[in-house]
């Protein structure tokens, strides 16, 4: 289940929270509860996904980017996600979340965020995000012109152009029915008769 009230608890406290520069850290403060674990006892993967949504809208509400997608009827979807999971995080632990933005692109907007405990980062996720409108994407040169006017977008750094460059390399739609012809890469058998390592012609 979705944690709106959670949601809905940032939110609240945060009313009053003074609004952040766009390149700014939103810092909020969380607790694994039994319902986020998993049967290991830790944090479920796909939970902590979960919960990083909430620092990301509160970080928005904070730069002003939720009050001006409404106002352009604009909306938001996730294009992508990289994730590192490093420590866990158990029943009752409590933690710290970082959020900002890096910079974007042409198309998205680039986010990371970290899960710290004692000093530790548990977890940490770079985010691709996108401004829709009926259309499709909104381009981000429109969306900055109305959220920051002038503002321009810091060199993204080399891991995160390296992660968006694989990206595009990734074919879409997956996993589709290989062209005719093409040899089975488990099939030993294959590789013997076109001569590849250990047919006819190998080592």
């Amino acid at each position: 289940m979705y944690p709106l009230v959670r949601l809905a608890k940032e939110f609240w406290s945060h009313r009053k929270a003074l609004p952040l520069g766009l390149f700014d850290t939103h810092v909020s403060h969380h607790r694994c509860w039994p319902h986020d674990i998993d049967v290991w006892m830790e944090l479920n993967n796909g939970r902590t996904l979960t919960l990083y949504d909430l620092g990301r809208f509160v970080l928005f509400r904070r730069v002003k980017a939720i009050s001006l997608m409404r106002s352009h009827g604009w909306g938001g979807t996730v294009a992508g996600s990289s994730v590192r999971y490093r420590r866990r995080l158990r029943m009752f632990d409590r933690f710290e979340m970082r959020t900002r933005i890096i910079g974007w692109d042409r198309r998205f907007i680039y986010i990371e965020q970290a899960m710290w405990r004692d000093g530790e980062c548990t977890s940490h996720v770079l985010i691709r995000t996108a401004i829709t409108d009926r259309n499709g994407l909104v381009p981000m040169e429109r969306v900055i012109e109305a959220l920051a006017p002038g503002t321009l977008s810091p060199p993204l750094p080399a891991w995160v152009e390296a992660w968006s460059a694989a990206e595009a390399e990734r074919p879409w739609p997956p996993m589709q029915p290989a062209p005719a012809g093409t040899p089975d890469p488990g099939d030993r058998g294959a590789a013997d008769r076109s001569g590849g390592p250990g047919g006819p012609g190998g080592a």
